[in-house]
Formats: C-alpha cells, structure tokens, sequence
C-alpha cells in the first residue's frame, strides 16, 4: 500500500511538473506571430498617432513584430466587429476610444458589440486633451466670444471626427451649457474634419492634439481653451474651458487597449507588462506629452472599472444633451 502511494504520488507530480512546464513554455512562446492592432480612424488621428509610437517601442525593446490595422467607418463598428470575432489568442487586439466603449452603447440602440461582453481589457494607455478650436479668420479670441458670436449667428457649422465622437459630444454639451447655436457637421476621421476646419467650410471644432497643434502654430487655426479638468503640457498657457467661462465643463477622450473575450491570461498579463513599461519611457512620456496626451499604464481591472464608470457617465449625459444620429 505504502508503495502504490509513493508510485501515485511521484506520477501526480511529473504530471505537474510538465504542466508547468508547458504552461510556461506556452507565455514564453507569446507572442507567435504578429500583433495587429486595430484602429478604428484613419490615419493621422490621435488613436492612430499613439498606437504608431507605442507599437514602434514595443518593435524596439522586446522585439515584437507590430501592425497597426486602420479600420475606420460605421462609427468604429467595422473595427470593432473585426476584432470581437478574431481569435481569442491575444494577437488581434482593439485600440479602444470613450466612444467605441462608453458612447456608442447609448448612442445606438442596435450596436452590434457589446463592450463588456465582447472584450476583455488590457490596460488604459492614455487620456486626450481635445482643444476647442476655430478658423483663424473667425473674429473671436477667447471662449466668451466664441459663445457670443454663436448666439449672434445662429448655425455657425461646427465638425467632428464622427456621430457620437467624443468631439461630437463634447461640443453638444458646450452647447447645452452655454446656450450657443451651432450645427453639427459630421466628418469621417479627424483627417477629413481639420481641413474643413483650416479651409473655412466649418467655423469650430474640438479636435485632438497631433491633428490641431501644427495648424494652430502656424496661424491656421485659433485654439481658444482645452476641454479637459486641467491644463495640458503641451500648452500651459491656454485655460481650460471651465477657466474661460463654462464652470465644471470637462470633456476627454480615454485610450485604451481591449483583446476578444476569452484571452488567456497570461497574454493579457504579457500585453499589459509590455505597454505600460512603454508607456513609463521617460521620452515616449515626454513625445505623448508634447501631443496633448496624458500616459497612464493601468492594470486591466482598473481600465475594467473606467470602462463601466464611463458608460454609467454617458448614459446619463447623452439623455441630458438630447444628441441624435445625423
């Protein structure tokens, strides 16, 4: 009996020792192949921006093999679609905005994800300061003026990235609380939107920091306030929205990455590790920075939390706004 035990015991632990050994073999293999990151806008756009530079780092210093896959359209559907339906493997992976997570679940009675569901989160790379800006040959200066001169000139045309961007959003609330009358302009991509912007089609925009900083600085176009809690890096001189007239306005755009639900975890703890030492590269802090980005790096149950805490926010903001597909 002593040594059927002795036999039993000594083959229980092989069996555990070349599980282990597989298991770790199995998060030394990871990743296999290429990591493919899915933006949801095109080219140029801040997602796209800080995806280029975080995936070219993560190429540098662990090696790994990084394509950035823009799939925009549909309100970020396409992407998203795409990306809930790949393999559950950790090598397809979403670049996530506030709208593809927290917006478009109140926007669209029909959304065709779920981003609770359908995707398990990686990590909150960063926040985005969204400057409010306007033509540089409106004759205003300051957010006041601005509010004036849409009160003056019922209509003036405004553009977003998009129904239900957070630019779209942002500036329905800036309506909402100042009584400013301005129309709705939607674009495809920040691409589209900022020439309209530069060319004199639309008079205001709220557009993000790699899109607008270049054309600000070289007289094209006005940035009167940031819409964030605070003032931003890249521009300390500027105040904020609430600063310049609109007490409590606060609007941002959060970054992050999601993988299909059913990722393994130790993929996803992999992923995580990975970014958020990119993420805390005291020159990539410093780039992100200098483009009105905010890093962050947090744990997937802290980016789980803000996911959930923002859709409660916009499910009772859009109700408030009234904002409507165009």
């Amino acid at each position: 009996m002593t040594i059927a035990i002795r036999l039993v015991s000594v083959f229980a632990a092989l069996v555990c020792g070349i599980f282990a050994l597989g298991t770790q073999c199995a998060a030394q293999g990871f990743p296999s192949m290429p990591i493919r990151f899915v933006v949801s806008y095109p080219p140029g756009g801040a997602p796209d921006a800080v995806m280029r530079l975080i995936g070219q780092r993560l190429g540098e210093s662990v090696g790994w093999r990084v394509v950035v896959d823009n799939r925009p359209g549909a309100s970020g559907f396409i992407a998203a679609g795409t990306v809930a339906k790949a393999p559950a493997d950790g090598h397809t992976l979403l670049v996530a905005d506030t709208s593809l997570l927290a917006i478009n679940p109140s926007l669209f009675p029909n959304l065709p994800y779920d981003p609770l569901r359908d995707f398990a989160p990686v990590t909150h790379m960063v926040s985005i300061a969204l400057f409010l800006s306007v033509n540089a040959a409106l004759p205003v200066q300051t957010v006041r003026q601005l509010i004036e001169y849409a009160k003056s000139k019922p209509g003036i045309p405004y553009a977003s990235s998009g129904n239900g961007s957070a630019a779209h959003i942002g500036l329905e609330l800036f309506k909402l609380l100042t009584g400013a009358n301005m129309t709705h302009i939607p674009y495809k991509g920040v691409a589209q939107a900022v020439p309209a912007l530069i060319s004199g089609d639309v008079s205001v925009a709220m557009v993000a920091g790699p899109s607008i900083l270049p054309h600000a600085r070289s007289g094209k176009a006005r940035l009167l306030a940031v819409a964030t809690g605070r003032r931003t890096p890249s521009m300390p001189e500027l105040p904020t929205i609430s600063e310049a007239g609109v007490p409590g306005y606060e609007n941002r755009s959060d970054l992050g990455i999601v993988a299909p639900a059913g990722t393994p975890r130790s993929a996803i703890a992999e992923l995580n590790r990975e970014i958020v030492k990119v993420l805390a590269m005291p020159d990539i802090a410093q780039r992100l920075l200098a483009l009105g980005f905010d890093p962050v790096g947090s744990s997937p149950e802290q980016y789980d939390e803000l996911t959930r805490a923002e859709i409660r926010k916009y499910t009772t903001l859009l109700k408030e706004i009234g904002v409507r597909i165009d």
